[in-house]
């Protein structure tokens, strides 16, 4: 099975991206294929919004598509990287208030893309515990594995911000 680099016995997931919610996709740019062996994930036109959290060229979408990008680190993140992450949950939420399919993806589609997301859903009135447990009962049970994007939705977004923007 293959692993991410750098995170031993961490597996691939198994499909490109997974719905969360009704509308409101998980993913990434990297998946294990039926062959075990790892495909590419090339969004054209499945969504509406396509959030981008990692940037890889040749990975879509399609012109046409609204694109929004904002690489961050699967780490230790500062207070300006946060509000984007804040901003970006924040766009998928208004997104799906009109109806639009929202994918949000980085390399594997769990921790990234999963600490937007999870955002987004607390910013839809879920708590942060069941946010986490419906994320990694959707897409993986690998989803948000690190334990400091799970830390920043325990705090709460605003108050992770705060913190790192008091300490930088």
């Amino acid at each position: 099975m293959r692993t991410r680099s750098g995170q031993s016995g961490v597996p691939a997931p198994d499909a490109a991206w997974n719905e969360i919610v009704p509308g409101l996709w998980m993913g990434g740019l990297e998946f294990r294929g039926g062959a075990g062996q790892r495909e590419y994930a090339v969004v054209r036109s499945e969504f509406d919004l396509v959030q981008t959290l990692l940037r890889l060229p040749g990975h879509g979408p399609d012109r046409g598509v609204r694109h929004q990008v904002w690489p961050i680190p699967d780490g230790p993140l500062d207070g300006t990287q946060l509000a984007g992450v804040m901003r970006l949950a924040q766009s998928a939420g208004e997104a799906l208030d009109e109806g639009l399919t929202v994918l949000v993806r980085c390399r594997h589609g769990y921790n990234r893309s999963g600490l937007v997301v999870a955002h987004a859903l607390v910013r839809r009135g879920h708590a942060a515990e069941d946010a986490i447990r419906l994320i990694r009962s959707r897409r993986s049970p690998w989803a948000l594995h690190n334990e400091l994007f799970v830390e920043y939705l325990r705090a709460g977004l605003s108050t992770a911000r705060l913190l790192e923007e008091l300490a930088e």
